[in-house]
């Protein structure tokens, strides 16, 4: 593996460079307003499900170009205060996030999901001083998210070091580029130390100081709090534990505040690559676990080859999982939640800039999971 190829702890941004705040498009069916629902979207064309795109780099004008031609109208990002008329304004506070969720409104999407809260990091998850301050913002976001007409917000309790891979651009099927973790390749990497000795108990006993906190208020405020696994999920990076990398871990988490605003976000590549060599994790059957337990809050709809410590996503008709049956197991719960392809290969013609992000990836799986739902949906 050459340098360009070995990228360690590639972390997912969310930082919106150069948004376009205005749209050459059609504008006449999004209604705006001073209210709580902006526009009332149907989606009934997916068994019900909201299908959507992720949209961490803003509102780029040719992926919401080809959502509009698709109708794929839901929008999965942070909150940027730069989309709106109030940039100097806090990320949590209303003028704000009301001016988010109008702006995708105006392009005639549906913001659906904050993916990434503007104000839960290190210090909540690690349980340092300023983390009442952190969780007192977090509920004035929920507040604010309900008031806009925003009811799921994906978190995840990764501190440090998030989403992580060592390679974005391992030629796959036709040459095709995609992302993959080797945990070989980080074994010599050092610890971090400054946070001093940190235990999976720790982990766990900070998060339920946080669930005890927030679930009680999102439950007020109906929002739907949506737990995204660690990934990779492997036991530890560089001294940091990680804790959400089972399906025991996230029966454990819904066990700690069971409460309809408990929930998780289902990303099936992230539970398929969960336990070692021949440990895989049988995913229409943890659907259906997590669908009774009413769980499944939002779904992030991928594949992979391998396990925890070696694994690559795939394209979404290549990868391990039997796709049609988890798709099957969605339907039959009755989830009706936001469901967003992730991780796709770039293909070619497309740039790797946004590794894992590109729009004929993204194309070519919005297509699968369309085909998918439409045979489950006539054939039940």
């Amino acid at each position: 593996m050459n340098n360009r190829q070995r990228r360690s702890f590639i972390k997912k941004s969310a930082a919106a460079a150069g948004l376009i705040l205005s749209s050459p498009f059609d504008q006449s069916f999004a209604k705006s307003s001073e209210g709580l629902n902006l526009r009332l979207f149907d989606y009934s064309k997916d068994g019900g499900m909201q299908f959507s795109l992720a949209y961490f780099w803003g509102p780029q004008p040719d992926r919401v170009a080809l959502a509009r031609q698709i109708e794929v109208l839901g929008a999965v990002g942070g909150i940027n205060p730069k989309m709106t008329d109030t940039p100097n304004k806090s990320p949590w506070s209303f003028d704000v996030v009301h001016g988010v969720k109008k702006a995708w409104a105006d392009l005639g999407l549906d913001f659906n999901v904050v993916e990434g809260p503007p104000t839960l990091g290190t210090k909540t998850k690690l349980g340092l001083e300023g983390r009442d301050e952190e969780i007192s913002n977090f509920i004035i976001l929920m507040e604010n998210l309900s008031k806009s007409g925003v009811d799921t917000l994906c978190y995840n309790w990764m501190p440090i070091i998030s989403w992580a891979r060592t390679t974005l651009d391992r030629p796959s099927r036709g040459g095709a580029l995609v992302s993959a973790f080797d945990i070989e390749d980080i074994k010599d990497e050092p610890d971090i130390t400054e946070y001093g000795n940190i235990t999976h108990s720790n982990m766990w006993a900070n998060l339920e100081y946080f669930l005890k906190a927030v679930v009680p208020e999102a439950e007020r405020f109906g929002i739907k709090l949506a737990m995204h696994p660690d990934d990779p999920p492997i036991d530890g990076i560089r001294g940091i534990p990680r804790i959400m990398t089972s399906v025991d871990a996230f029966k454990k988490l819904l066990d700690i505040y069971p409460s309809p605003s408990n929930g998780i976000t289902f990303c099936q590549g992230s539970f398929a690559s969960m336990g070692g060599p021949g440990e895989d994790v049988n995913i229409p059957e943890a659907i259906r676990y997590f669908g009774k337990r009413q769980a499944i809050h939002f779904v992030h709809f991928r594949d992979v080859r391998g396990n925890k410590n070696n694994f690559e996503e795939t394209f979404h008709d290549d990868g391990k999982t039997d796709m049609y049956e988890a798709m099957k197991a969605y339907y039959e719960i009755g989830f009706k939640g936001p469901i967003r392809p992730d991780h796709v290969p770039t293909m070619l013609g497309d740039s790797n800039e946004k590794a894992g992000y590109s729009n004929w990836g993204v194309l070519f799986a919005i297509g699968y999971m369309r085909g998918l739902i439409e045979a489950i949906s006539k054939n039940t």
